[in-house]
């Protein structure tokens, strides 16, 4: 029995994100790359590939903040991360920093397929993508007017500002309004093998060289076959402070907890004790999906062999 799960990232929507009609442009994106994910399980394929494409549809869809689409950094330029784990042999491929490759998840496949590294950046991935023959684009095909709107929403005013209090833990520390996201995908193929990818702009206006929890592994994205597969959505620095994949696989390796107990404690009370916002989608070795998320929406998408297919945005 193959199990698939998808997001499209966790935080606050901004209003006009709420419309019907872009709702239903977000559905349809999600639909899109589940099925994407989907067609590879039913063909007996494996959860690594099944990720991967799940994931390289998201990041073509400019609707989501990863690759085209992804959010602008303070600079108005555009800096990628990514990662990708299998379950079986715990070898994983991240990236971070990339300017110009199409598909930030592919690089992360080929650095777990083809190197002994686990964890490239900038200009050293760049080079190596190019000697791949990986598609690389301009900086600017990843931008839209959309995300242009978003970076001048969030900037502050210029001069002198008021002096404020620093924040509480995570408190008033999370991003602005659509300023989350993330984009994931966990599965189970039908010979038991797990496999998480995670792959993001980062957050809105952030610093140039600000790396968040998504390419990091055991924070945004983890696997192993004898626990589960996670990916991570929402505030990078309190997710890789907390090591949020990692916390709920060893939840099951060494509490025996179920995966839905694992989520609910890591997400509903440890991350909620913080002011932590964000969700997870996660997979177990038995094929049960658990989504959650403590944020106002997740966009995430499931689906298991021979059951309708679940989405949902709030």
């Amino acid at each position: 029995m193959y199990a698939l799960a998808i997001h499209g990232g966790a935080g606050t929507l901004p209003a006009q994100e709420l419309r019907a009609t872009r709702q239903q442009a977000l559905r349809e994106g999600l639909a899109a790359a589940l099925a994407a994910g989907q067609r590879v399980l039913a063909a007996d394929g494996s959860a690594l590939d099944a990720i991967e494409a799940a994931v390289i549809a998201l990041e073509d869809d400019p609707a989501f903040n990863a690759a085209r689409g992804a959010v602008l950094t303070a600079e108005a330029t555009i800096e990628l991360d990514a990662a990708v784990m299998d379950g079986t042999t715990l070898r994983a491929g991240a990236v971070a920093q990339l300017r110009h490759v199409k598909n930030p998840v592919r690089l992360a496949r080929a650095i777990l397929d083809h190197l002994p590294h686990v964890f490239m950046v900038g200009e050293g991935a760049e080079r190596y993508a190019s000697e791949l023959g990986l598609a690389r684009v301009d900086n600017d095909y990843f931008m839209t007017a959309a995300r242009s709107e978003q970076l001048a929403a969030a900037t502050p005013p210029t001069g002198p500002q008021p002096a404020r209090p620093p924040p509480r833990c995570g408190q008033g520390a999370s991003p602005p309004a659509g300023g989350f996201g993330t984009v994931g995908a966990v599965a189970r193929d039908r010979h038991g093998r797990l496999a998480a990818a995670t792959s993001t702009g980062g957050t809105t206006g952030k610093r140039i060289g600000r790396v968040g929890d998504s390419p990091v592994i055991g924070a945004g994205t983890y696997a192993d076959d004898e626990t589960c597969a996670v990916s991570a959505t929402g505030d990078g620095e309190w997710l890789l402070r907390t090591v949020t994949a990692y916390d709920i696989a060893a939840r099951l390796r060494y509490a025996r907890q179920t995966l839905r107990a694992a989520v609910e404690e890591v997400v509903g009370q440890r991350l909620a004790a913080l002011d932590a916002r964000g969700g997870v989608i996660a997979v177990d070795a038995s094929g049960e999906i658990v989504m959650l998320h403590n944020t106002r929406t997740m966009l995430r998408a499931s689906v298991r062999e021979a059951e309708e297919p679940y989405l949902a945005i709030l």
